[in-house]
């Protein structure tokens, strides 16, 4: 569609919700872990044959999914309006970016929405892996992957509700980094994991995982904030049964790298400090801290914090009452449960196409509404990009 016609149609869409767009579910299918099913799709949808299974969905969208295949749309949020109107979210800010993120923020933002929210749901648990930092994220053109966790409960947590994260401190202490390259070099088990950590997922809490952190998330339902980037390199050789292809630990590696350093360029991606940081749980662990001056007739908390790169909030509305916000801009929402109207929208949780806004920067800059009119309470998250919110707060960190 040419820009001409998306900032018509875009134009439409925002008369239609006062400055308030609706989504549509982006379904997004992984191949490597066999799907946890509590997503709310029928349960033939989930398999899609080359392409795996629907493992997670992508919420108010603007990247796409680095999948071997699929859908060139896949992991983007289309927008839809009353009367048949679709448009790609990404396409939307690109067209205007101003009048989705605000004069100010679009000009000091040039990028975009810059962060990227999404549910991920599987039945075992992702295999160990890192998400390169910056300065090697750059190399092939990408950005970095600094990513946040918040455990949904609900629903089943899985048969390994636990996350194994960095390194044991000695290996930190004793610069002892090649410990883990013969698990790169042999590429036949899944025994690197002895020398990780597991922390539980416990519901309603979650964990900050900067870029440069080796990781292999549990089975719990979780929601997720991150950097808008798909940049990984595998460390794990053996998962849910079966050997992934070792072309994943060079996934995000330029050739001449690959050629010249083999397994060990990999290694490279690791900061080893905040890996082997013995205080990892404490400085890293997000428990929910309440918005302080929030509107009283519903709560507010951070479930996102600790960066300045993206942050999140979970707004609980008691059955019968309207809870008033007024956000510092553009922000995605994605409503858990319960229905009523959010900024004059009606919604409702647990059902893909009603669940699901974007407030522009005009609608989210005034007072606006979430009104419960459900039989429960309303439970809402929104996700904000980087520099949007400097009152969130931060961990102050503990060091050995």
């Amino acid at each position: 569609m040419e820009p001409a016609a998306t900032r018509g149609v875009l134009e439409q869409l925002l008369e239609q919700g006062d400055g308030v767009l609706r989504c549509e579910p982006a379904w997004v299918a992984r191949d490597l872990v066999p799907p946890g099913r509590r997503l709310g799709l029928p349960e033939d949808a989930y398999d899609v044959g080359e392409r795996g299974a629907i493992c997670e969905r992508w919420l108010a969208s603007t990247t796409r999914a680095d999948n071997r295949v699929g859908p060139d749309d896949e992991g983007l949020s289309h927008l839809v309006g009353e009367h048949g109107e679709r448009l790609l979210l990404r396409d939307a800010v690109a067209a205007d970016p101003v009048a989705v993120m605000g004069e100010e923020y679009a000009a000091s933002h040039p990028a975009g929405l810059g962060r990227l929210a999404k549910l991920f749901d599987y039945a075992a648990r992702l295999p160990y892996h890192i998400h390169p930092p910056q300065e090697y994220a750059a190399l092939v053109g990408c950005n970095a992957k600094d990513e946040s966790y918040h455990f949904l409960g609900g629903v089943d947590l899985g048969a390994h509700p636990e996350t194994f994260f960095g390194v044991h401190p000695w290996i930190a202490e004793q610069r002892a980094h090649e410990v883990l390259l013969p698990y790169l070099v042999d590429w036949d088990s899944d025994l690197i994991l002895r020398h990780a950590r597991a922390e539980l997922q416990v519901v309603g809490e979650g964990f900050h995982v900067p870029s440069g952190v080796l990781h292999a998330p549990g089975t719990a339902l979780t929601l997720e904030l991150q950097e808008d980037s798909d940049v990984l390199a595998m460390f794990q050789a053996l998962n849910a049964g079966r050997i992934i292809s070792k072309e994943l630990l060079f996934k995000d590696v330029r050739p001449q790298d690959r050629e010249r350093e083999g397994e060990r360029f990999p290694l490279r991606f690791v900061d080893w400090e905040t890996n082997g940081d013995p205080w990892f749980y404490e400085n890293r662990h997000l428990s929910p801290q309440q918005v302080l001056g929030a509107d009283s007739a519903g709560q507010e908390s951070w479930v996102f914090y600790n960066t300045t790169k993206y942050a999140g909030k979970r707004i609980v509305v008691p059955h019968g009452a309207t809870h008033r916000l007024q956000e510092p801009g553009v922000h995605s929402v994605f409503v858990w449960s319960g229905s009523g109207t959010y900024a004059g929208v009606d919604v409702e949780g647990g059902v893909p196409g009603r669940d699901e806004l974007v407030l522009t920067h005009a609608a989210a800059t005034w007072v606006h509404e979430v009104t419960c009119t459900g039989t429960e309470e309303l439970v809402a998250f929104s996700f904000f990009g980087p520099d949007l919110q400097p009152t969130a707060p931060s961990i102050e960190v503990r060091r050995g």
